[in-house]
């Protein structure tokens, strides 16, 4: 009997990618899945609970090596937010791209939508938690539970942006995908434009200054 393999999880994440495009479906079983792969079921369930957490480590394996590319850049830490995102966007889907039969295929496995979207719960907090990173001038609300619940509905927002994102470049059928990458560079621009708080902070300015000054604005 040959020598079971040494494998890590990246192997295994690997060898499952391997099956599910080769028979588009899952595996029927760990047991004939690491039979297959010629290593010990001990080694599946030292690694991962189950094919379902193979399927979430691969949105969040991604992740890992775009913030290990990106982290990489000696420029990367000068950018403004903004920047930061965009380039996060771009290498991110570029290695999409790089999988796309397997992510098309895993994420249009199950019908129902809802199951689809739980294989990103992971990528979810690993990217808000990027998100919250990013300096992004924010309006003093003074108080602490409105800075708490502008900052959560800004990384949510900004996850809806992804999963919008996302859904754009699984319909895009143009050539490399040169209509996602414009997506991508209007969408970001535009929703930081929309968190531009500098017109706003100057009406709250002018309102604090027209309340100090009412009473010469008495008729």
């Amino acid at each position: 009997m040959a020598k079971k393999k040494e494998v890590t999880n990246q192997d295994i994440l690997g060898f499952y990618i391997d099956y599910f495009l080769e028979n588009n479906k899952a595996p029927h079983s760990v047991y004939k899945f690491a039979k297959q792969y010629n290593f010990e079921e001990a080694v599946f369930y030292a690694n991962f609970s189950s094919f379902e957490q193979i399927e979430k480590t691969f949105f969040t394996s991604l992740f890992q090596q775009t913030m290990s590319l990106l982290e990489k850049s000696e420029d990367f830490e000068s950018y403004d937010a903004r920047t930061k995102l965009l380039s996060f966007y771009f290498t991110y889907f570029e290695m999409l791209t790089a999988n796309r039969s397997f992510t098309i295929a895993l994420l249009k496995k199950d019908k129902n939508k809802l199951k689809s979207l739980s294989k990103l719960t992971d990528l979810r907090k690993h990217f808000k938690q990027f998100f919250d990173t990013l300096e992004i001038e924010k309006i003093d609300l003074k108080q602490e539970k409105l800075i708490e619940f502008q900052e959560k509905t800004m990384s949510e927002m900004a996850w809806f942006q992804f999963l919008f994102t996302l859904k754009f470049w699984i319909e895009d059928t143009s050539l490399s995908f040169e209509k996602t990458d414009i997506f991508i560079e209007k969408s970001v621009n535009t929703s930081f434009d929309l968190m531009d708080i500098a017109p706003l902070k100057s009406l709250i300015d002018f309102g604090k200054f027209m309340w100090q000054e009412r009473s010469s604005f008495k008729m």
